[in-house]
């Protein structure tokens, strides 16, 4: 195993869009949110653990998962859980792990993944994250995978890239995410793919990347360059890190960079945004609902996302795509087109019942 190989797993994000399983206090990436027996996060680290040593996965999140990562991964150390003490979107973050890891190790080639994705072959992943890896030790560029689109997805941005033979292309652009008949076009013209935010570049060309377009983010993260990976390390990061610019990482470098390429990826790939999203990845039952951990008995009901906790008895009589989720204090009943507003129906509780809720 290449002993250059690192990873930083993104594991800070709240997932508020699969309340009420999903919580401030408890995130989609620490719930086995596909009844596998394993977390989200868990299955991220051991597929990268097929690729990456062990002790070279770092976990980024938010100081209050703390314990919660290192309860979920025994194989992880303290020094691995990498915690930001505030939210400050993802720049600040990556440029903070980077740092860390050139200190560490100057050679070091990393991948930038989130914790909560779905990844189908495993095998496929790997053989495309080798072949980043590889570009990036050789040449001084910023890597992406993107995903091959199926449909004019308006929740996903798009990343368009120049048409060429070689495996690697040179991206164009970046765009958010896109009205309905924009992503028509986007899946029409054949070079654009949907951008799953996983990242792949060498410390020496992120941290440069850095230095060119985020002076002032650079300077502050430099002030703690004797500081990373010992004691000191904490205080100064508590200090300093609030002051850094709140942006991501797209805005900040890949939308003003020169030398971004991408590899088109080779494997399915589902971000479990939604719990429609969670719907399309499960197996289904012979009336088409999808079921977690429930016992169901369903009448002229189908394509519903039925969840519960410990073979709890669900009996469905006449409904139709529709998330229903079962959780100690919270029952969620809710059409499954209207899912993004589940954010906003969160707030609403939380206002009318209480922050406990949430």
């Amino acid at each position: 195993m290449n002993k250059n190989y690192y990873a930083i797993l993104m594991a800070g994000g709240v997932g508020s869009r699969f309340w009420p399983v999903s919580t401030t206090d408890f995130p989609k990436q620490f719930h086995d949110m596909l009844g596998t027996g394993e977390t989200l996060i868990q299955r991220t680290f051991s597929r990268l653990a097929k690729i990456i040593p062990t002790e070279n996965i770092f976990i980024l999140t938010n100081e209050r998962y703390n314990d919660l990562v290192l309860e979920q991964l025994p194989m992880a150390d303290q020094r691995q859980v990498v915690t930001e003490p505030a939210m400050r979107n993802t720049a600040p973050c990556i440029l903070y792990a980077a740092m860390k890891i050139q200190k560490e190790n100057p050679n070091a080639v990393m991948i930038v993944a989130p914790s909560d994705h779905w990844i189908e072959d495993e095998d496929a992943f790997i053989s495309n994250l080798n072949q980043c890896f590889t570009a990036c030790s050789e040449s001084d560029i910023l890597m992406t995978l993107g995903i091959q689109p199926t449909f004019p997805n308006t929740g996903y941005g798009y990343i368009q890239y120049n048409k060429e033979d070689d495996a690697i292309k040179k991206v164009t652009q970046f765009t958010e995410k896109p009205d309905y008949n924009t992503a028509k076009t986007f899946l029409n013209a054949g070079n654009y793919l949907w951008n799953a935010g996983i990242f792949i570049w060498s410390v020496e060309s992120i941290v440069d990347a850095f230095a060119s377009f985020q002076k002032k983010m650079t300077s502050l993260f430099e002030k703690g360059t004797d500081l990373y990976n010992t004691k000191k390390e904490k205080d100064f990061i508590c200090a300093n890190y609030p002051l850094a610019e709140n942006i991501s990482i797209d805005y900040a470098i890949l939308e003003k960079a020169e030398n971004v390429y991408v590899l088109p990826a080779t494997f399915d790939w589902n971000d479990l945004g939604t719990w429609g999203s969670l719907y399309e990845k499960l197996d289904k039952t012979s009336d088409n609902n999808a079921v977690v951990n429930a016992r169901v008995l369903s009448q002229e009901a189908t394509g519903n996302m039925i969840r519960t906790s410990n073979d709890k008895i669900v009996v469905v009589d006449g409904l139709e795509d529709y998330i229903i989720v079962d959780k100690e204090d919270v029952l969620l009943i809710y059409p499954k087109k209207k899912e993004q507003d589940i954010k906003e129906v969160l707030k609403k509780v939380k206002e009318t019942y209480g922050e406990q809720y949430g």
